[in-house]
């Protein structure tokens, strides 16, 4: 699924976040020989992510066994067992909360992408995400998107290339911009190029872009543009896409649609670890 190495970082410093030297509390009230058994339950209606996540949060910490009986992807409702977990009650109740806090928001992020996923039923246009994650968190939200039924735009600038506005700008116009990313990048990485308006798309057809994002357009443009790329580049949509209007817009013929909400807007999934018992 995701590479430890830097899952386990990741995972290691959310937990001496919470824990820099000890849980006082815990060890106050906890022998620490004491072992426990709780249940991981939904309180709301969403699709779950990230439960390997979850689960590796107590795997680090030690001693504790989670048995799952639901898995990423499914559709979850208020009440319903997700996974028991057993094992040393101290750290059963140390690495609660930040294995929820992975779980909780990992879930959100697919719970929401799979209401967008949803509206292009029917459709040729795929959902993307983007870079608007919150820090140190995107590995885990791209993966949420995906197990929503979205798919992952670029993981990072190091990725690929993209020509938004300030570059355009920088450069000097389209044409310029894409013949000195083309000078620049390696030939296996595609070339994407924003555009506001027609005159833009025509100069990034014309530069011979990979791909074409038209940003913030109306309905109209955005049908006159792909109309006038007519295959010549895969096109993007992108700017201001609700859950409202993103039907209407897969309908213009674009191949991609990009969500910031996905990853920057959503709510995180209410789920809780309840009836803790001493075995």
């Amino acid at each position: 699924m995701m590479n430890y190495l830097i899952i386990d970082k990741l995972i290691l410093d959310a937990l001496n976040e919470d824990v820099p030297n000890e849980d006082v509390t815990t060890n106050s009230v906890i022998d620490e020989n004491s072992q426990s058994m709780v249940d991981l339950l939904a309180k709301e209606k969403g699709v779950v992510a990230g439960l390997q996540i979850y689960e590796r949060v107590f795997t680090l910490l030690g001693g504790v066994e989670v048995e799952f009986f639901k898995k990423d992807g499914d559709v979850i409702e208020p009440g319903m067992l997700i996974a028991t977990l057993k094992g040393n009650t101290r750290n059963l109740l140390i690495g609660e909360r930040t294995a929820l806090n992975f779980l909780q928001r990992m879930s959100g992020v697919a719970t929401l992408t799979r209401k967008f996923a949803d509206k292009l039923e029917g459709t040729n246009a795929k959902l993307l995400d983007t870079r608007k994650t919150t820090p140190n968190m995107r590995i885990f939200e791209k993966y949420a998107v995906r197990v929503g039924g979205g798919c992952n735009h670029r993981f990072n600038l190091s990725d690929g290339v993209l020509l938004k506005d300030n570059h355009i700008s920088a450069a000097g116009g389209v044409k310029k911009a894409v013949e000195a990313a083309r000078a620049h990048a390696s030939f296996v990485r595609k070339i994407e190029v924003e555009v506001e308006n027609l005159d833009m798309v025509k100069e990034a057809i014309e530069a011979k872009a990979d791909i074409i994002m038209l940003d913030n357009m109306s309905l109209e443009a955005m049908k006159e543009s792909v109309e006038l790329i007519a295959g010549r580049a895969l096109v993007e949509s992108s700017g201001n896409v609700n859950l409202d209007t993103i039907g209407e817009i897969a309908k213009t013929g674009v191949d991609y649609i990009s969500v910031g909400a996905l990853t920057h807007s959503f709510k995180v999934l209410d789920l809780s670890m309840k009836n803790l018992r001493n075995i």
